[in-house]
């Protein structure tokens, strides 16, 4: 009896938690190069249940049971494994100002991603997709958030103002003639990288990822204007949601069967006789 208890509990634990995770998703929907994050159920290890058996004195002489029998598996309910960005690229957005720039993949290799390189709080590179770009006061290229926005050679961006040019090579031309190239970072696996939140993400070891123009080639192409929206998909991602919340709700309906089952064990079945 309390077996099913377990298994419908962990059934409306697993179903919140992705709804938890599709409702960001959906609360993500328009902010630039966010990518939407995946679930994957998991049920918990059968147990394998087995009987075990004795001799007692009504058991005939010479005859020796089994020590043990078996009799099935029994599953224990289910929980959500984790949760994976799919890192497909998201349509691109015309804005016509001069600080956004969209990443746009072209001919990647298949399951890998480019990023922008970013100077996190405590100095260490992180990535991102989102290309909503400003200068700040100091005329340093920062992300909306206001983390540094960095080149090739893992350093800070200074314009003059932000009327520049950026061509699809990645190539930064200032209004007074200074020149940078944006550091572009690729990944091979981009499931390996841990999300910071704010559309942030770092590795695993915090070894830095090496230059997308080296290992991606001409896989890729920015485009200044533009950015990258979310790849949210909003109709599937709201089907999933009530799907989410139905099973959710037949979790707790068998909850409360077994809930009234153990009240009338314990009430009614002692006052039989």
């Amino acid at each position: 009896m309390f077996r099913g208890f377990y298994t419908a509990a962990s059934g409306m634990i697993a179903q919140q938690r992705r709804t938890e995770m599709l409702t960001n998703n959906m609360a993500n929907a328009n902010t630039p190069g966010f990518k939407a994050d995946q679930s994957s159920l998991r049920a918990f290890p059968e147990m394998l249940l087995t009987r075990f058996d004795q001799q007692t004195s009504s058991t005939p002489k010479g005859v020796n049971l089994p020590f043990n029998k078996k009799i099935g598996s029994l599953n224990t309910g289910v929980y959500m494994q984790e949760t994976i960005p799919a890192f497909m690229q998201g349509d691109l957005k015309e804005t016509g100002i001069s600080t956004d720039i969209a990443l746009m993949d072209v001919s990647l290799p298949e399951n890998s991603s480019v990023f922008f390189t970013v100077a996190g709080p405590n100095g260490e590179q992180q990535y991102t997709r989102n290309g909503n770009f400003t200068v700040d006061g100091q005329g340093f290229l920062t992300t909306a958030s206001g983390l540094y926005v960095l080149d090739e050679a893992g350093k800070q961006i200074q314009l003059t103002s932000d009327q520049f040019t950026v061509n699809e090579n990645g190539v930064l031309t200032g209004e007074a003639g200074e020149t940078a190239r944006l550091g572009i970072a690729f990944s091979n696996d981009p499931n390996r990288l841990i999300k910071q939140g704010d559309g942030l993400y770092r590795t695993e070891d915090g070894n830095a990822l090496g230059s997308a123009y080296n290992e991606a080639g001409g896989g890729f192409k920015l485009q200044q204007g533009f950015i990258e929206r979310s790849n949210v998909d909003v109709g599937r991602t709201m089907t999933d949601m009530m799907t989410a919340y139905r099973a959710f709700e037949a979790n707790q309906k068998v909850l409360q069967a077994y809930d009234r089952s153990m009240e009338r064990a314990a009430n009614e079945i002692g006052r039989i006789g």
